[in-house]
């Protein structure tokens, strides 16, 4: 008889298990574990959900409107009082729901949440894209009452989550005009303004009546999104009038408006008023220009004012004090005398970080001309050879200049500044300002190539929303690349130079630093971006800006430097309407321009043609001998001027 305690002998039909009663055991098992498993997976998210209404809650707006009046501090780099973003008495107008033109009510819920009066308070679509990534989502009127009332904006899962609890639980206690009336009243329209009360006189100098016209209320509604970016005041006319159109679009698209009305509505420029709060007693214009600039940044990064308010925080800028007095002292010193019309900007960045250490965007008005785009003429020149030497460019080969030239479809004409030979390098024609190689380079490298330069270097691809270094339809590159036809900021100019101080080396211009909560811990902090430029092997890179800086060379009193200079000219005569001079040393990359409000004629005082050549590049010696005084003399040593070779891969 075999034995049964033998592992190894055969089962006897007794005592084996039969495999049908084997299998359903083992599904029995599955479905347990599956039916546990679904169980935790719903249940958890209830249970948690349950336990979460029970514990949150929505502040009143008359809380969180309190809460407003805490005083927001600018600080310079080294932890001085920039200035303070006070409250101003008065700007938070608690208003009534009754009491909202309904031609305001339809075009912010047009704009801003288009289902408002049906949905449960909260945007499925956007929810899920939040399960899906752990950020982002879609946020409607609800949902953005509950984000301003806690303070809390961050992107992540946990305040999605939250932001869903309350969202629900404020939609089963509250009428949709509770709610709205509740969001309306603690969301900035810009310039200090809580509620629409405060917004129509800030902007119209008006009460708020229903003689509201649909062209006022779509250029309010159209400030909710981002107030310090879409007032005219802070980015121009064109910009804001870009927003009022996309908001007089949905209404027409959403039925409140009719096409006919719509024809009939325009943009309102002419009623729109200046900021108040830049007159005297308050904050200088110089000052008034930084602090748009640092508010725009921070909306970026998920800080707009009233959460900066509400958490009583310090943000620290780049600001170098030294060096903005410098720049406020010379624009002021250097314009003195000068015809009436003249105006400037200036813009000194750091090479390899980006921190901007000065900004003067000029003190005649809220009109920040450090922030305003401009042609500008040879000084976009570098980055045309620098588009060039990534494709094996020799800058000491002789070039023919032709007296005229075709590029996509414009004929150029040129004067004879190549000398008696008509030949010369495009190191030459750099130091002269001829045109000629310039645009015969561009024409071989191709348009989209010559933009890839000036992208490389650091020159943005949108500024407030517009496509740079295109034509106004955003897509097509006419000839203006070739000479500097399209419009940049000083900031842009300042921040792209820098690449090339910084051998070859990318960093994003901006003005905020850190930003600390009201016990002084540091709740955000920028991080690099510093990236090498024009290709990804870094000795390339290096190569190229150093050819461009060794190109560009010249000097200050008592170090070398680099310097560039550039004319926009005015229509077709021989007069300009404005000039730039940018140059860098390895230390701060500057961008100077003047010009004036219209473009018009510039001549100087003395009757003499604005160039770059003279107001701007003495401001700019002017400036940067200033800021350079005790610093070491620095250079780059190890810069290859032979031609830089066309990548292999």
């Amino acid at each position: 008889m075999e034995n049964p305690d033998d592992e190894t002998a055969p089962e006897s039909e007794t005592t084996a298990t039969p495999e049908p009663e084997r299998k359903r055991r083992g599904w029995r098992r599955v479905r347990r574990i599956g039916a546990w498993s679904l169980g935790l997976l719903i249940g958890i998210p209830v249970i948690a959900f349950g336990v979460a209404y029970l514990l949150l809650d929505v502040r009143s707006p008359q809380e969180v409107l309190a809460d407003l009046d805490k005083t927001v501090v600018l600080q310079n780099a080294d932890g001085s009082e920039l200035l303070k973003v006070i409250p101003p008495g008065g700007d938070r107008l608690f208003v009534p729901y009754d009491a909202i033109p309904a031609k305001l009510r339809d075009a912010i819920v047009a704009t801003e949440d288009p289902t408002f009066w049906d949905n449960e308070g909260f945007d499925l679509t956007g929810l899920g894209r939040a399960l899906v990534t752990g950020v982002g989502g879609g946020s409607g009127i609800t949902q953005q009452y509950i984000k301003k009332s806690t303070g809390n904006e961050d992107a992540t899962l946990v305040r999605k989550f939250s932001e869903l609890v309350l969202a629900t639980k404020i939609t089963q206690q509250q009428t949709k005009k509770e709610i709205f009336e509740s969001y309306v009243n603690i969301i900035s329209f810009g310039r200090g303004t809580y509620g629409p009360a405060s917004a129509m006189n800030a902007y119209f100098g008006r009460t708020l009546d229903d003689s509201m016209t649909w062209s006022e209320a779509a250029f309010l509604a159209g400030m909710i999104q981002s107030p310090s970016v879409h007032d005219p005041y802070a980015s121009t006319h064109e910009h804001a009038g870009k927003r009022w159109s996309y908001v007089m679009n949905k209404l027409v698209v959403r039925g409140y408006v009719s096409q006919a009305e719509s024809v009939t509505a325009a943009y309102p420029e002419a009623a729109i008023q200046a900021p108040s709060e830049t007159r005297a007693g308050r904050v200088t214009y110089e000052k008034y220009h930084i602090k748009q600039q640092v508010l725009a940044e921070l909306e970026q990064v998920g800080y707009p004012l009233d959460r900066l308010r509400g958490g009583a925080m310090k943000v620290e800028t780049t600001i170098d004090p030294r060096a903005q007095a410098e720049a406020e002292k010379v624009v002021k010193e250097r314009l003195q005398g000068q015809p009436e019309q003249f105006r400037a900007g200036l813009v000194a960045v750091e090479p390899g970080t980006g921190a901007i250490r000065a900004y003067n965007g000029g003190g005649w008005s809220v009109h920040d001309y450090a922030g305003t785009p401009y042609g500008t003429g040879a000084a976009f020149h570098p980055f045309t050879l620098a588009a060039g030497l990534r494709q094996g460019v020799n800058v000491d080969e002789p070039v023919k200049l032709p007296k005229e030239a075709s590029f996509l479809g414009e004929k150029f004409k040129f004067d004879d500044q190549c000398g008696e030979a008509g030949k010369c390098t495009l190191r030459e024609a750099l130091g002269r300002g001829a045109q000629g190689p310039f645009v015969d380079l561009a024409k071989k490298l191709g348009a989209e190539a010559v933009r890839n330069g000036a992208r490389a270097a650091g020159v943005p691809e949108t500024v407030d929303g517009a496509v740079t270094l295109r034509e106004k339809d955003g897509f097509l590159i006419g000839p203006g690349i070739a000479v500097g036809r399209y419009p940049l900021r000083a900031i842009d100019m300042a921040g792209a130079y820098a690449t090339f101080a910084a051998e070859g080396m990318r960093a994003t211009p901006h003005l905020v630093s850190k930003i600390r909560d009201e016990h002084g811990e540091v709740v955000w902090e920028r991080p690099s971006d510093k990236a090498p430029a024009f290709d990804d092997d870094q000795a390339l890179s290096r190569r190229i800006a150093g050819t461009v800086s060794r190109v560009l060379a010249t000097g200050l009193k008592d170090r070398p430097a680099a310097l560039k200079t550039g004319d926009f000219g005015y229509l077709e005569t021989d007069d300009n309407a404005g000039g730039w001079a940018v140059g860098y040393t390895p230390q701060l990359a500057t961008a100077v321009w003047v010009g004036s409000d219209e473009p018009r004629r510039m001549r100087d005082a003395a009757g003499g043609k604005l160039t770059g050549k003279t107001i701007p590049a003495e401001m700019w010696q002017r400036f940067m001998s200033g800021y350079h005084q005790g610093l070491p003399v620095r250079w780059p040593e190890s810069v290859d001027v032979q031609p830089v070779p066309a990548p292999t891969r």
